[in-house]
C-alpha cells in the first residue's frame, strides 16, 4: 500500500493501522513549499519507526494561494464555515494524483490517506464527497481500473472525530511524540492554530495525556 504521510497526527494514524492490517507500507512525504520542514522531518521519523519505506517529492507550487506557502499571509484560525487561508488549493488532488501514478507503477493495492471529514478547518478535500468522486476517477483513469484491477483509495478516518483517531493511535502504538502537528515551524507547538487546537482538545476529549 502507498501511504500519504505528512508529521501530523492523523498520517501517524493511518499508517500504523495500515501496518497493523498486514500491508507493506511505501509512505510518500511531500515536499511543497510549506512554511517549514518540521512535519517533513516528523514524517521521516514516523516512516522509519514503524519500518517502512520511504520517499520525499519535492514539487512546487509557485503561485502560492494559501498561508501554508506564502510568509506574508496571516495563519488564521477558521470561523463560521468559512475556508480558511491555511486551505492549500487542490493539495489532496495533487497528493493523490501522484500516489496513484506511483501504486500503479508498483503494482500496490492500495492507497491510504488520513483525511477526516470531523473536528477539522473545513477544507473541501477532506470531505467523503471528494473522496467517492476520486475512487471513480482512479477506476476510469487508469490501467489498473480498466483491467479491473483498481487501486482502493483508503480513508479509514473519514468519519473518525480527532478523540476517536487519538484512541485508535494510542491502541496501534502510535509514537505521538514524534508527530508534528503545528501550522507554524518553531521549537514547540503555538497551541493556537487551528491545528494545535483541535490536536489538543482530542487529546482532552480522548482522556489521554497531551503529547
Amino acid at each position: 500500500a502507498i501511504v500519504l504521510l505528512s508529521g501530523g497526527l492523523d498520517p501517524a494514524v493511518t499508517l500504523y493501522l495500515a501496518k497493523s492490517k498486514g500491508h507493506e507500507s511505501h509512505c510518500l512525504i511531500f515536499d511543497y513549499g510549506q512554511r517549514h520542514c518540521r512535519e517533513i522531518k516528523a514524517a521521516k521519523r514516523l516512516a522509519r519507526k514503524s519500518g517502512s519505506t520511504y520517499q520525499i517529492i519535492r514539487i512546487s507550487l509557485p503561485w502560492k494561494g494559501s498561508s501554508l506557502l506564502d510568509r506574508n499571509k496571516k495563519i488564521s484560525r477558521a470561523r463560521n464555515n468559512i475556508i480558511p487561508a491555511t486551505y492549500v488549493p487542490a493539495r489532496n488532488i495533487i497528493f493523490l494524483s501522484f500516489a496513484l501514478s506511483f501504486a500503479e507503477a508498483i503494482a500496490a493495492k492500495a492507497i491510504f490517506i488520513g483525511a477526516h471529514s470531523q473536528d477539522y478547518s473545513g477544507y473541501p478535500d477532506c470531505r467523503p464527497e471528494f473522496y467517492q468522486a476520486f475512487r471513480k476517477v482512479s477506476f476510469s483513469g487508469t490501467k489498473a481500473g480498466l483491467q479491473n484491477k483498481g487501486i482502493e483509495i483508503i480513508t479509514p478516518l473519514i468519519y473518525k472525530s480527532k478523540a476517536q483517531i487519538i484512541r485508535m493511535g494510542s491502541r496501534l502504538g502510535v509514537p505521538f511524540a514524534l508527530t508534528w502537528s503545528c501550522y507554524r515551524g518553531g521549537k514547540e507547538p503555538c497551541g493556537k492554530c487551528d491545528s494545535c487546537y483541535y490536536r489538543i482538545k482530542g487529546f482532552r476529549e480522548a482522556g489521554i495525556a497531551y503529547r
